[in-house]
């Protein structure tokens, strides 16, 4: 039973009245979690001498765990995992070191891209590279080649993603990066990284360090991207020039409902209800289902995907202004 809310305001501000943690919901979902990706981090450790096979059979359901750990992590920067900010900032610099994302910094870039989402005046921040027909027409031919290649679904859900975290996350090369508090994050993770490998190499050796978390940060960074590719990049999306773009139209139209299964709906945190996510980010993760059940709107209007659909959006490329949808490049 949710919380009694005044029907007569607005959406966004009704979704408010959910946005309450409960301290033993959150640590009981916290501890659930590190247990099973430390289990299945044993697990693959245990299997390595008997059969190489079975460890990388283990790293997709540790690197799933990984996931849901980040997408902790990412309420805790929304300050709606716990009532304090020191507590949630503490839980969330806690696991930045696992996940290889600097907390203070990811707050700040996903904190304007909750703010710019659908934006086309304000890209370029917390979110993936997306050009208008109009932009990528005017370009120069490398640079089209440059953009289709950075678009390719290999090279976006594989290559990149795995770049992003191990190394892109390590320097502070883009300008919101170089703000004093994001630098100090960045730096604080790379050192307390540094710290837990050399534990881990003097425990169990570089070799199988290397063979157990390699698999599982490939595997758990393809799979992040995907996610937050989906939650945005589809047909019928959202995108407007400043002049035309609204909060709450892009957080309905612009944002995905993700329908999956609900084992793989737990497993990711509700992350899947992300338009829920972007009209309110200060609802816990574990409220989110309760507001799509007590306001059918949020049912009814959303851009619903399921597990096929999301194929479908690999392909789409450039907003068209005309046509007002994402198309791929051979809409052209």
């Amino acid at each position: 039973m949710g919380p009694t809310v005044d029907r007569t305001v607005g959406l966004s501000a009704r979704l408010k009245a959910y946005a309450v943690p409960t301290l033993g919901q959150s640590v009981a979902q916290l501890l659930v979690t590190l247990v099973a990706f430390g289990a299945l981090w044993t697990a693959m450790w245990l299997t390595l001498d008997l059969a190489y096979w079975m460890t990388l059979l283990l790293s997709i359901p540790a690197a799933a765990f990984l996931i849901r750990l980040f997408v902790l992590q990412h309420d805790c920067g929304h300050g709606s995992y716990f009532a304090t900010r020191s507590a949630n900032d503490l839980v969330g610099r806690a696991l930045s070191v696992l996940t290889l994302t600097p907390y203070d910094y990811w707050r700040s870039t996903h904190a304007a891209h909750h703010a710019t989402s659908g934006n086309l005046g304000r890209r370029g921040v917390g979110d993936i590279k997306t050009l208008t027909v109009r932009e990528y027409l005017a370009l120069s031919p490398w640079r089209r080649r440059a953009y289709r290649l950075y678009r390719n679904p290999v090279m976006l859900f594989v290559v990149v993603p795995t770049i992003l975290f191990v190394i892109l996350r390590r320097l502070p090369i883009e300008r919101p990066a170089q703000r004093r508090s994001a630098l100090i994050s960045i730096l604080a993770t790379n050192l307390a990284l540094a710290g837990l490998i050399t534990a881990m190499i003097a425990l169990i050796g570089p070799t199988d360090l290397v063979k157990i978390q390699l698999p599982i940060m490939v595997v758990a960074s393809t799979i992040g991207v995907w996610l937050f590719f989906v939650q945005h990049q589809f047909e019928d999306g959202y995108w407007r020039t400043p002049e035309q773009w609204d909060f709450e139209e892009a957080a309905l139209q612009g944002s995905s409902y993700l329908k999956l299964p609900k084992p793989l709906q737990w497993l990711t945190a509700n992350i899947g209800l992300h338009h829920v996510h972007h009209l309110s980010s200060r609802i816990p993760n574990y409220r989110l289902q309760a507001c799509i059940d007590g306001f059918p709107e949020l049912s009814q209007g959303a851009r619903r995907l399921d597990m096929v659909g999301t194929l479908k959006c690999a392909a789409l490329a450039l907003w068209c202004e005309d046509r007002q949808r994402l198309i791929r490049f051979r809409d052209l």
